[in-house]
């Protein structure tokens, strides 16, 4: 009995430290192999950030010039022909202003979900802005009238959405920096 007491205890003697070291091993691998995960994590998230970085970019630039595009002043003096029925006229300032939102619509694929909420209400009071004043002028109007009206119009304005829009692009932009 006393031998099998002697032997148990001489296998524990070897047991123990071999199960400490096995466990630390275990440990340190475990460090290890989480620590080159993060680090293979941090590159990858690099490396998509540094695609998509200028893609970005560039959806912001086209949304200011979509901004610039799509304001009243701008569009009034890129489509008016003197003469022109103001009915015809609004008709061109919305077709202008829908085009100019089909051609960018992809940006809001790179860009946060409220600027494009943001830069679609200003598409939208441009719109509905140029709606309510050729409605307001009287069936023989003419563009001169529209644009004069429209001017009028904006003066009186408390704010500004397209201003609005433009800042809010220029400060989503600033905030990848």
């Amino acid at each position: 009995m006393e031998n099998v007491w002697s032997f148990l205890l001489e296998i524990l003697r070897l047991a123990v430290p071999a199960a400490a070291v096995g466990f630390a091993v275990y440990y340190v691998l475990r460090q290890q192999f989480a620590g080159q995960m993060a680090v293979r994590q941090l590159e990858l998230q690099q490396s998509r950030q540094s695609a998509t970085l200028p893609l970005r970019l560039q959806a912001y630039e086209r949304l200011a010039l979509f901004c610039e595009r799509i304001a009243i002043p701008g569009l009034v003096l890129r489509h008016r022909v003197d003469d022109q029925p103001a009915a015809l006229f609004r008709i061109a300032l919305m077709l202008a202003i829908q085009q100019e939102y089909e051609h960018n619509i992809s940006q809001q694929v790179y860009v946060s979900e409220q600027l494009w909420q943001i830069v679609k209400a200003a598409r939208d009071d441009s719109s509905q802005l140029i709606d309510v004043v050729a409605g307001k002028l009287d069936a023989q109007a003419k563009s001169q009238d529209l644009a004069r009206a429209l001017f009028t119009v904006l003066e009186r304005r408390d704010s500004d959405p397209i201003a609005i829009a433009q800042g809010a692009v220029r400060r989503e932009a600033a905030s990848l920096f």
